[in-house]
Parts: C-alpha cells; structure tokens; sequence
C-alpha cells in the first residue's frame, strides 16, 4: 500500500471532506481516502500503481484546488 498527503483549498465544512473522500474513492487503485478541511488534507491509502493525476483531477473538477 502506498500512503499519499495532498494539500488541498477550499474545503470548508463536514460536507467538503465527504464529498471528496466518496469521489476520490472512485478512483481505480484507492482504497481508502480521509479529507480534514481544517488542515487542508486529504490523505491516500491506495495500490502502488493508482493514477494521482487521476486523483487530483477528480478533486479540481470538484471545485477544490490541489496545491
């Protein structure tokens, strides 16, 4: 398993942090996502070979900014 922290903006509330874990999970590869909007995270539990292109294009599309 490989672990990934992305710095996320524009996450505000509870809403936020769900809305992106259940997208992110969709992902090919992920298996477990965990979004704080206070610290601004997401953290990725997900196969080795997932596509973090993927992941933050899922997360842009989202209105989010990965930075």
């Amino acid at each position: 398993m490989k672990k990934t922290e992305l710095k996320v903006k524009g996450m505000h509330c509870r809403s936020c942090e769900m809305l992106v874990s259940e997208e992110v999970g969709e992902v090919a590869g992920v298996k477990k996502v965990e979004a704080d909007h206070k610290a601004g995270i997401v953290r990725i539990e997900s196969e080795d070979n997932v596509d973090l292109s993927a992941v933050k294009s899922k997360i842009k599309e989202l209105g989010y900014e990965v930075v």
